[in-house]
């Protein structure tokens, strides 16, 4: 299959599933891009790298899109947004830089362990006890910073940790989603940023490039995915999403599998 219509295809499975799950296309990107670019003989040492910042510059997007989509519906918890934001920035930022210093043989097989404890955790349909306790200031710092770090390192726009987060401190599944997506924004900013100077002198990388982003891909994943993740959004307010979490999980679940042992 020639790459573009990989890319496409990978944007619009990914715009529906941010929109409908709010766990972040990173979980699909990833993996895809570095199959990807490993094929097309890229730099070994720098492949999972270029797959990590692709995906986060392509989460600014679809974050957009699909918070757009939430807000319509007035889902968006704007106040809460805010205060997890300056959190949620200083650990992309220090989980971007952090990753510049960790190699593909590192990165990898920790982006496989943790698509896998996703995949258990949505098979297991495991839902975490609502607390009554309020989300103060600390709990919402230490909360945002851990988020935005693994994000960063792992490519992921946080809906994946957000969204738990989020649902054991009370708040609804559908506001847990929606403020998901707009948490996403802020992740995936700060930490393409990061990936762009810390790939900014790079010999060797895929051309046209900015630091890590590979810009054809994120081209032709975006133009999809912006499409597609309103619909996935829709779709969250009018289906059950039980079946759908099961398929996704079980895919992820073959995916961490390929990454660990590939």
């Amino acid at each position: 299959m020639p790459e573009y219509l990989i890319y496409l295809t990978t944007g619009a499975f990914v715009g529906i599933i941010s929109g409908l799950l709010g766990v972040g296309g990173g979980l699909i990107i990833v993996p895809i891009l570095y199959f990807v670019f490993l094929a097309q003989g890229q730099p070994v040492e720098h492949v999972m790298h270029m797959a990590l910042a692709t995906s986060l510059a392509t989460i600014i997007i679809t974050s957009i899109s699909s918070m757009a989509a939430h807000q319509r519906k007035q889902a968006v918890l704007w106040p809460l947004v805010f205060r997890i934001a300056p959190g949620i920035c200083i650990g992309a930022w220090l989980g971007g830089l952090f990753a510049a210093y960790l190699t593909t043989n590192i990165l990898k097989p920790a982006f496989g362990v943790l698509e896998l404890l996703i995949a258990i955790y949505m098979l297991s349909n495991y839902k975490p006890a609502a607390h009554h306790s309020t989300l103060g200031t600390g709990k919402l710092s230490s909360g945002g910073i851990f988020i935005g770090t693994i994000s960063a390192l792992t490519g992921i726009g946080g809906g994946s940790m957000t969204v738990p987060f989020l649902s054991w401190h009370n708040i609804g599944i559908r506001n847990a989603v929606a403020t998901s997506a707009a948490v996403g924004f802020p992740i995936a900013v700060i930490a393409t940023a990061t990936y762009i100077y810390s790939g900014w002198s790079v010999d060797n990388l895929a051309s046209p490039s900015l630091g890590y982003v590979h810009l054809k891909a994120f081209a032709f994943i975006v133009v999809v995915s912006v499409l597609t993740a309103p619909v996935g959004a829709m779709l969250a307010h009018r289906v059950a999403e039980k079946a759908l979490k099961k398929i996704f999980a079980v895919f992820i679940l073959l995916v961490s599998l390929k990454m660990i042992l590939a």
